[in-house]
């Protein structure tokens, strides 16, 4: 019998399938933009708007021990102010918990998902992979819920940026977690079910995430969801070779220089932008930077790296 036939679609708003452009910017508010998040965000903006598209922005807010307050608001204030205005409502991850049990649900009555108790030091005597079902030492205490992985699975795909992308689930990934033992949500769950629901068809983003879209686009397959055309671009690097992030102590970009990050920003894309339009002394508004952007975006110039320096 085949238990993956019997899975409903999870995402209700799936009943019209779109052809059209629809990509998405999804900061998780650990903190401030800085200027990678700022290059990751205008590059997806640049990609939608220039292929007549709409840019939707999702706040990635499922984990609240890593979360900031006052932080999502501050990154829609930034989005603002470098003149990247989204299309449509601010979707919020924290809000959207009755979706994700109900594809949990289904995942453990189709026999896809199971519990698991194994502890991390457990994981990392099998090289950090989980293969199969484990016993249960304890019903009543804390269990994760992983996704089976029965055998070896192939993914592949063709990043816009990167080429041609593939990975064994199954032996380089394992059964993967899909609620936590804290009784949080995995990342890995939250993003599938929420670029279907938004109906997301292309998701450009930095090259630390381009391990993850293999077991993405594996979960929308169990799940018969469709898979967006992915686009991963050269994550921001400091001078000591560590991605920027809030962990790594990365400044945020300051509204006041808005001109000045946007400017330097494109051209860290590789698009040539002329100097009447990126001078620090010039009246030029975002939107008129923007608006030369989007007309010469070209997604061949940006470098096929996994990482580049913030200030190259």
């Amino acid at each position: 019998m085949n238990t993956e036939s019997s899975l409903p679609d999870p995402c209700t708003d799936q009943s019209s399938p779109t052809s059209s452009y629809i990509g998405r910017f999804a900061p998780s508010p650990s903190g401030p933009l800085h200027f990678g998040s700022l290059v990751s965000a205008l590059a997806s903006y640049l990609d939608a708007k220039a292929n007549s598209g709409q840019w939707l922005v999702r706040m990635d807010d499922i984990d609240p021990p890593r979360e900031i307050s006052g932080a999502a608001d501050t990154i829609l204030q930034q989005l603002q102010q470098h003149g990247l205005h989204w299309d449509g409502p601010v979707l919020y991850q924290s809000q959207r918990s009755t979706a994700y049990l109900s594809v949990l649900e289904q995942l453990q009555k189709a026999g896809l998902a199971y519990p698991c108790q194994c502890t991390r030091q457990q994981l990392k005597e099998n090289g950090g992979i989980h293969h199969g079902r484990c016993e249960i030492q304890d019903p009543s205490a804390p269990s994760a819920l992983r996704l089976s992985v029965v055998d070896p699975h192939q993914i592949s795909f063709n990043d816009i940026f990167q080429g041609f992308q593939q990975q064994d689930i199954k032996l380089q990934v394992g059964d993967m977690v899909l609620h936590r033992k804290d009784n949080l949500f995995a990342y890995q769950l939250a993003v599938v079910i929420d670029d279907a629901y938004q109906k997301i068809t292309h998701v450009i983003r930095g090259s630390d995430l381009l391990d993850s879209t293999p077991r993405q686009i594996y979960l929308q397959q169990k799940l018969k969801l469709p898979t967006p055309i992915y686009g991963h671009i050269p994550v921001a690097i400091n001078d000591h070779g560590q991605k920027l992030s809030k962990q790594n102590l990365a400044v945020a970009i300051d509204n006041k220089t808005a001109q000045n990050n946007l400017a330097i920003a494109i051209r860290w894309l590789r698009l040539p932008l002329p100097n009447s339009l990126a001078s620090t002394n010039n009246l030029t508004h975002c939107d008129e930077l923007l608006t030369w952007a989007i007309e010469h975006w070209q997604r061949e110039l940006v470098p096929p790296l996994l990482e580049r320096l913030a200030s190259n």
